[in-house]
Formats: C-alpha cells, sequence, structure tokens
C-alpha cells in the first residue's frame, strides 16, 4: 500500500477514534498489558533478532535491549495510562459574554501525531498507549535497528484492537527507511505533529527537513553542580545515581560542575563512580584532584569537545569553577535545555540557580534520573520536550491535546 493511502487511512480513524467510548479505550489498553505479558517469549526473540544486529559495545545497545523485567514494567505502565482521567473534554475555561452567547475553552486531541524514534522497542508500546488514552491516532516510524521488535509489537497492538472492534488504522508502524522519513515529514494534509525521539542528529534532520509542526524532544546535555555548600554524604550519591542509574537515557548526568573549593572532595565523589567503571574527562583543576586515587586508564585531560557532549554511556566530563555564577554561565551555555541540578545547603543559592538556569526541568538536592513522566505522576510520557511551545519537560496525557472553542447561542447575529 502506498505510504499516501496509509496517511489517509490513519487521518481518516483518527477522526472516528473521538467517538470510541472511555470504558473501551480501558479495556483495549487492560488486554494490551496482558497480551504484552503472555507475548514476551515472542517479544523478547524478535527483539534478539535486533540485538544481533548491533555491537554490544554501542549505546544505543542497552536502549534496545527487551527483558522480562522491561516488558513486565512496560506492563505496568500502560496499565498506570489506562487508569488515568480521561485528557479529553476538560473546560478549560468558559464565560459568558454580553449578547447571551456562551463559550467554553474545551480540552480535544492533536489529532495525528507521527513519531520517529531510533532503537528503542519500548516506544512502540508507551506512544500507543499514551496517545489512545489521549484520542489521538499514530503514525510510528522506527529505525532500522529495532524493525523485528517494532514489528512484533505493531503486530501485537492490531490484534488488541481488532479483538475490541477499534479501526487498527488509528496505529500504523511505516516501513524503517528514509523514504518513509521523507514522505511523513511531507504529509501536511494528513500528520498534525511530528515527535522526534532519539539522537540530537535525528532532531536535528527532523526540525530541518519538516513540513509539519514539530516538538523537539530527547536530547539531554545534563549538569550537576556541586556548590560550595553541598552536602558530601548525599551529594556523592546524586551523582552517582545520576550517571550510572541507565546510562544510555536522556537524563543521564554528562558533565559534574564543581566548585573549586569542592575539589578535595572530588576523590570521594569519584570512588563511587570508579566503583561503577565511569570513565572521567576532567579539566585541569579536577584532573589534578584526582590523579591519585582515580583509576589511571578511567581518567582523562577534558578537551572542549568534552563539554556539552551526550555521552549515553559510562563517560562523562568534569568542570571547575569559580563560583555559583560562573557554573550558572557554564551551564546556560551547554545545556539542552533537558534536565539541570544543584547540590547545595545554602538556600540562597539553590533559589538563584533554579530561576537562572533555562531548562525544562530544574533540580535541587535530588537526581536528575527522576526526568520521566512515570516518576511525575504521568503514567508514561511520549518523551521530553525541550522547547518551549504548546509543551516543555515529560509530555503525559495533557500534553497530547489542544482545545477548541465551543460557541452556543440562540439565534444571536453580529451586527
Amino acid at each position: 500500500m502506498a505510504l499516501q493511502e496509509v496517511f489517509k487511512n490513519v487521518k481518516q480513524a483518527s477522526r472516528k477514534l473521538n467517538l470510541v467510548s472511555e470504558d473501551k479505550i480501558k479495556q483495549v489498553l487492560e488486554t494490551l498489558a496482558d497480551k504484552a505479558l503472555a507475548a514476551t517469549e515472542t517479544i523478547l526473540a524478535a527483539n534478539k533478532q535486533d540485538l544481533a544486529r548491533m555491537d554490544a559495545n554501542d549505546p544505543k545497545y542497552d536502549r534496545l535491549k527487551l527483558t522480562k523485567e522491561r516488558i513486565e514494567a512496560i506492563a505496568a505502565d500502560i496499565r498506570n495510562v489506562a487508569s488515568l482521567p480521561s485528557p479529553l473534554g476538560k473546560v478549560l475555561s468558559e464565560r459568558s459574554l454580553d449578547n447571551g452567547l456562551e463559550l467554553k475553552k474545551v480540552s480535544v486531541p492533536l489529532g495525528v501525531i507521527g513519531i520517529i524514534y531510533e532503537a528503542r522497542p519500548n516506544v512502540t508500546f508507551d506512544v500507543f498507549s499514551l496517545c489512545l488514552r489521549s484520542g489521538n491516532a499514530l503514525l510510528l516510524k522506527g529505525g532500522s535497528d529495532a524493525k523485528d521488535s517494532n514489528a512484533a509489537i505493531a503486530k501485537l497492538i492490531h490484534e488488541v484492537l481488532e479483538q475490541h472492534d477499534v479501526d487498527k488504522n488509528i496505529v500504523q508502524l511505516l516501513p524503517p527507511d528514509r523514504e518513509a522519513t521523507h514522505e511523513m515529514l511531507h504529509a501536511v494534509d494528513y500528520v498534525d505533529i511530528i515527535i522526534p525521539r532519539g539522537s540530537q542528529g535525528l532532531i536535528n534532520y527532523v526540525r530541518e527537513n519538516s513540513k509539519v509542526p514539530v516538538i523537539e524532544t530527547g536530547a539531554g546535555i545534563v549538569h550537576t553542580y556541586f556548590d560550595e555548600f553541598a552536602d558530601l554524604a548525599s551529594g556523592k550519591d546524586i551523582v552517582v545515581n545520576a550517571k550510572t542509574r541507565r546510562v544510555s537515557v536522556c537524563n543521564a548526568l554528562d558533565c559534574l560542575v564543581i566548585n573549586k573549593k569542592r575539589l578535595s572532595d572530588l576523590p570521594e565523589i569519584g570512588a563511587g563512580l570508579a566503583a561503577k567503571g565511569v570513565e572521567i574527562f576532567a579539566d585541569a583543576p579536577a584532573y589534578e584532584a584526582l590523579k591519585e586515587t582515580y583509576p589511571a586508564d578511567k581518567l582523562h585531560h577534558a578537551t572542549t569537545e568534552h563539554f556539552g557532549t551526550e555521552f549515553l554511556s559510562l563517560k562523562m566530563s568534569v568542570k571547575t569553577v569559580e563560583d555559583l555564577e560562573e557554573a550558572i554561565e557554564h551551564i546556560n551555555a551547554y545545556t539542552s535545555q533537558h534536565s539541570e541540578a544543584i547540590i547545595s545547603d545554602n538556600e540562597e543559592h539553590v533559589d538563584h540557580f533554579l530561576k537562572a538556569v533555562d531548562a525544562a526541568a530544574v533540580y535541587a538536592n535530588t537526581s536528575t534520573a527522576f526526568t520521566d513522566g512515570a516518576q511525575f505522576g504521568l503514567g508514561a510520557e511520549i518523551g521530553i520536550s525541550t522547547q518551549k511551545l504548546h509543551a516543555r519537560g515529560p509530555m503525559g496525557l495533557d500534553e497530547l491535546t489542544s482545545y477548541k472553542w465551543v460557541v452556543k447561542g440562540k439565534g444571536q447575529v453580529r451586527a
């Protein structure tokens, strides 16, 4: 089937989706969670085919990999989304005009959402559950790295939709080639929003080539500032967690910014990082502070390229600063406006940092690993928006809606 015909079918299905009852939508999601668990071995077999084509040392390998535990977590997230209140039909504001007209501003679906993503098959489940719950039809454009995993998951979703007599055209998986990407980016008559999820290169390509409106998500160049007044005991745990909890995700720490007065504490902070096998690229003062204690094969002199890099691996940089203002200046110079943190017991420093740093999520005395839709109580997320129009930060159900004005009268005409 030609791609234009696929787009047309999805657009038509999106209009019918608005008429599907909330109860049926919940039933579809509950059934999908059950079926995902029941089909674990089938999904993992497809995933192994994808993994066999990728170098295990590739930073994307962990993102691509599915396990029994990860599928169990995916099913739990689907159930969470099913249990959340519908974001549709909310009266956002209302007013009565002097001429008797009654106006309401009501939440509605965005329409057809196109997702372009790389080696993350869990996204196929996540975005479908969120889009269905928010009344949006979905075009999925996964990468070739995850083609077998995505095909197995999409087949399962279609089976569930058919079981519940819901048009399976509300979600379609496109071929994993560049032509499909190009066609979707130009499908202005059929697609309402494009959301890329993946590397900065992918996001840049979509932004520069799409004729359909784009919401930028994903790339996270993440900093944590260890202030002069930081608590060492909790601070070192925060740094290690932010860096090593899961290195291949966009909320992982990339650069530790440390006040020069705390360089003597850097070896203790580094001990936890070394235990996890972290490779450090340190500026001159930080290198001097670490060279006697940090494993020699894991410690290197930083160059300019190591700042402003999203490593997505067990690598990070360390930058030494004179004070809070220099820390903020460094972060704002290199941030991707995703997640940034300060560790400090000085409330004035904390308040100033939270106001001065420009990012979708700013943290004080905790790990940036919490930038996640499920952790924020959104059930799941379709991505982390790093822009300022429409949505910012984790995008859950409410962020997948727009609104329309409903105007009721009794025969009024305008003079």
